[in-house]
Parts: C-alpha cells; sequence; structure tokens
C-alpha cells in the first residue's frame, strides 16, 4: 500500500508505472470505486477486494503485454477471419 492524498493523487500514483497487469481498490462505496478504476490504466482491477471472474478478459497493459486471455477475447488470439463470397 502507498499512501495518497486524494483520488485523483491516487491514480496519478497508479498509472505511475511502466506496467499494468492488475490493480486494485480498497473502498466501501463501489460508484466511486468502479468510477476510480475506469481511470487506471491496468488489464484488470479489483474493487473492494472481488475476484477476477475466470471468463472475465486477463491481461495487461503497457509493458505487461499485449492480448487477451478467457472467455471470447481468448479466442481471438487464435482466429484468422477469412471472407468467402459466392455468387449463386
Amino acid at each position: 500500500m502507498i499512501p495518497f492524498e486524494d483520488e485523483a493523487d491516487a491514480i496519478r500514483i497508479a498509472n505511475d508505472s511502466s506496467f499494468g497487469l492488475f490493480g486494485g481498490i480498497l473502498t466501501h462505496d463501489a460508484a466511486k470505486g468502479v468510477a476510480m478504476a475506469r481511470k487506471i490504466r491496468t488489464g484488470g482491477v479489483s474493487v473492494a477486494g472481488a475476484n477476477n471472474l475466470v471468463h472475465a478478459p486477463f491481461g495487461g497493459f503497457k509493458e505487461s503485454g499485449i492480448g487477451r486471455e478467457n472467455g471470447e477475447w481468448g479466442l481471438h488470439e487464435f482466429t484468422e477471419v477469412q471472407a468467402i463470397t459466392w455468387r449463386g
């Protein structure tokens, strides 16, 4: 844990990193926690100690990598799109 002055300072501290795999916000105010989570540049954010869901996308931002695993997003890594036209 790192002390901070206010919410803006906490977000600044969280984003002041070369990495961005996962973050967490401990609060009793769900709306405030979700609003802050949207401003943090990480692949995932836990609010109030919530667990990451198995079907939710997992992956990082910045030097924590690109791409996503799990759920529909993970399937895109193994998919090649092909367009076929037919005139009958």
